[in-house]
């Protein structure tokens, strides 16, 4: 599944590339001389760096006319994050890895861009609860001793839309700060492998209320299945 769909997203992506010289005689990149020296200061190809809620990483980008671009990144940032349920207090660590490629429509042929695509989504993230006191898992109450450390992790779907809008500079050669915005449609967060080391770790009855409480977890994160995104980026184009 995650093969295949990358397939169809770096197809696209050459499709556009290959039918470039289609688009140029539609929209060409108007290209800007100086009278005193002849040189070209317009630009189709960008490189640099994006950061921002996906993380940090390099982006590359192709403007093949006026209207179309296309740019691929991948990003990557780990983060801690506290998540309470049912009076248990977990320690997450979130790690965030991801690559996608973009279409890019510039509806006014200048900076302002909307953009459609797909990430491959490697997020996931662990969450660990060790209770100090008599704490209720599932609808009993256990001890410290009894329970333990409380370990699971999270993940999301391994392939997910995204669209944003933004701008990204002129069509000027040299460097530019670029912004982005919009979503990342990665599903629901699932909450999965539940287990603990207390000395009831392998007590059926245990084993059974740990798996409520690992089902009221779900059910806190379930209304995370929209992941903002928020990017700025420094570019230089040539």
């Amino acid at each position: 599944m995650k093969t295949n769909t990358l397939g169809v997203v770096v197809a696209t992506a050459c499709l556009v590339l290959i039918a470039q010289p289609a688009f140029a005689q539609a929209g060409p990149v108007q290209e800007m001389t100086t009278h005193s020296t002849g040189e070209t200061k317009s630009g189709r190809f960008r490189i640099g760096l994006t950061a921002g809620t996906l993380g940090i990483g390099p982006e590359i980008g192709y403007r093949a006319n006026r209207t179309i671009g296309v740019r691929a990144n991948a990003t990557f940032l780990s983060f801690s994050h506290s998540v309470k349920s049912n009076n248990v207090r977990y320690d997450g660590k979130a790690n965030l890895k991801s690559g996608g490629v973009m279409l890019d429509l510039h509806p006014f042929g200048g900076g302002f861009f909307l953009s459609a695509g797909a990430r491959i989504n490697g997020n996931a993230g662990r969450l660990r609860a060790t209770p100090q006191s008599t704490t209720p898992i599932g609808a009993i109450a256990y001890t410290p001793a009894q329970i333990g450390t409380i370990s699971g992790r999270a993940e999301v779907k391994n392939v997910a839309p995204q669209l944003t809008l933004g701008y990204g500079g002129g069509l000027h050669r040299g460097l530019s700060v670029n912004v982005e915005a919009g979503a990342l449609f990665q599903g629901a967060v699932r909450v999965r492998d539940y287990s603990s080391n207390g000395t009831l770790a392998n007590d059926p009855r245990f084993i059974a209320e740990l798996e409520k409480e690992r089902l009221n977890t779900q059910r806190k994160v379930d209304d995370y299945k929209v992941y903002p995104i928020l990017q700025i980026g420094l570019k230089y184009r040539f």
